[in-house]
C-alpha cells in the first residue's frame, strides 16, 4: 500500500530518519559550517523565461525552525504565474507540517527537477538564518537594542520578496503566514510593496496552496539543514576521539573529571557518538540527547548550530542540575604592574582621560 502523504496534523517528526532527507541546492556546507546566514535562489522556472512577456505571479512565504534550539530559522518563497497556480492541488501541497517526511522531499525533488511540470510552472528562495546570528540579534546590548524574532521575521520576509521582484518577476499577489497580528504585518508588508495585493493571515499554508510550497521548501531546508550540522559536529567529534592534541587538548586533562557533591562525575564531556540530531526542539529527547553529550562542561556549545539565547541552553549550563563546571574571573596584579582598569583613568584623576569618553566619569573601583 502506497504511503499516504498527509499524517496526523498533531504528530510531530521526532522519529523521522535522518536518510528520509533531500538535500536540495539550497543547502551550502561551507555557510552552514561558519554559521553564516545566506539565501539561496532557485532559476526563474522557464515558464517564465520562455517569453518576453513578465506575466502576473502569486507568491507565498512561510518559514519553519522557529522554535527549535538547534539549526537555522529558514524562511522561503514560492512563486508561480497566476495561471498555473492549479498545479500546486494538483500535487496535493499542504501546511508541510501535515505531510509526511518523504512526501514533502518527493514534492521538493520534484521542484528542482527540470522534467517535471513543478520545475517548469514553480521558482522558489530561501534564506537561512543561521543559529548564531538569530542568538547573537535576541542578546545585543541595550544600547543598541535586542532585535527580536519577530523583527528578524519580518526583514527576512520582505528582503526575500524585494530580492524576487528585483530578479525580475511580477509579483502581483502575496500570501504570507503570519508572525504576530496579522492586520498589523499586513498594512507593514503593503506598505513596502504597493504594486502587489498583499494578504497575512494566520494558516495560511492550509489555505492558499501557494504558501504551502514555500511551506514545504522551507521545512525541508530547515531538515537537510540538521542533517549536515550533525554530520559536520560528528566529523569533529570523531577527529578529537583520534588525536585530542588536534583540538589542544592533553589527553589525560581531557580525560580529568571533577567530583560533584553528589559523587557523580562533574565537567567531564562525553564523546559519544551520537549523529542524530532529532528535530532541534527542546522537547525532542533526540535533541536532548545530543545537548547533552555534545555540551563542554566550561565553554558550552560551538555556535554553528545551537541557538546560545535560548532557555534550554541557560538552564543546561547554570539551572539546578547542571553539568558544567563554574568559572570564577580573578585579576592578578603583581607588584609594578598597573590593573587593567587604569587603561579608563588618567594619573591619579580618577574619571579623567578614557574613563569620561562616554561622558559619564568611571571610577576604578566600579570595575
Amino acid at each position: 500500500m502506497a504511503e499516504s502523504p498527509t499524517k496526523d496534523a498533531q504528530s510531530q517528526d521526532l522519529d523521522i530518519p535522518l536518510s528520509a532527507t533531500f538535500i536540495p541546492p539550497s543547502i551550502t556546507r561551507p555557510l552552514l559550517s561558519s554559521s553564516t546566514s545566506y539565501t539561496h535562489h532557485s532559476p526563474h522556472p522557464p515558464i517564465l523565461t520562455s517569453s518576453d512577456d513578465r506575466p502576473p505571479c502569486i507568491l507565498g512565504v512561510d518559514e519553519a525552525g522557529r522554535g527549535p534550539v538547534l539549526g537555522p530559522m529558514v524562511y522561503a518563497v514560492a512563486y508561480t504565474p497566476l495561471n498555473s497556480s492549479h498545479f500546486l492541488k494538483s500535487h496535493s501541497f499542504d501546511d508541510s507540517k501535515k505531510l509526511t517526511a518523504s512526501f514533502r522531499s518527493q514534492l521538493f525533488h520534484s521542484t528542482c527537477t527540470p522534467s517535471h511540470d513543478l520545475h517548469t510552472h514553480v521558482g522558489w528562495s530561501c534564506t537561512l538564518l543561521s543559529a548564531r546570528d538569530i542568538s547573537s540579534g535576541m542578546l545585543r546590548p541595550n544600547t543598541v537594542g535586542a532585535y527580536n524574532l519577530n523583527a528578524q521575521a519580518h526583514d527576512t520576509t520582505a528582503r526575500l520578496i524585494r530580492e524576487v521582484i528585483e530578479s525580475g518577476v511580477n509579483v502581483a499577489e502575496i500570501y504570507v503566514d503570519t508572525v504576530g497580528v496579522a492586520t498589523s504585518y499586513q498594512a507593514k508588508l503593503q506598505k513596502q510593496f504597493p504594486g502587489a495585493k498583499v494578504t497575512v493571515a494566520k494558516k495560511a499554508d492550509s489555505l492558499y496552496p501557494i504558501v504551502s510550497a514555500a511551506s514545504v521548501v522551507a521545512k525541508v531546508t530547515r531538515d537537510a539543514a540538521i542533517e549536515v550540522l550533525a554530520e559536520m559536529e560528528q566529523e569533529e567529534e570523531e577527529k578529537v576521539e583520534e588525536d585530542p592534541e588536534a583540538n589542544g587538548e592533553d589527553q589525560n586533562e581531557a580525560e580529568k573529571v571533577e567530583p560533584a557533591e553528589d559523587g557523580k562525575q562533574k565537567g567531564k564531556r562525553t564523546w559519544d557518538k551520537v549523529v542524530e540530531m532529532g528535530s532541534g526542539y527542546p522537547g525532542d529527547d533526540k535533541t536532548k540527547k545530543w545537548l547533552k553529550s555534545n555540551m563542554d562542561p566550561v565553554f558550552g556549545f560551538g555556535n554553528r548550530a545551537v541557538r546560545f539565547s535560548w532557555r534550554t541552553v541557560a538552564d543546561m549550563m547554570d539551572g539546578k542540575g547542571a553539568n558544567a563546571v563554574g568559572v570564577e574571573w580573578e585579576e592578578d596584579v603583581d607588584d609594578g604592574d598597573q590593573r587593567i582598569t587604569g587603561f579608563f583613568t588618567s594619573g591619579d584623576s580618577v574619571g579623567a582621560g578614557n574613563g569620561s569618553w562616554y561622558g559619564v566619569p568611571v571610577k576604578a573601583d566600579s570595575f
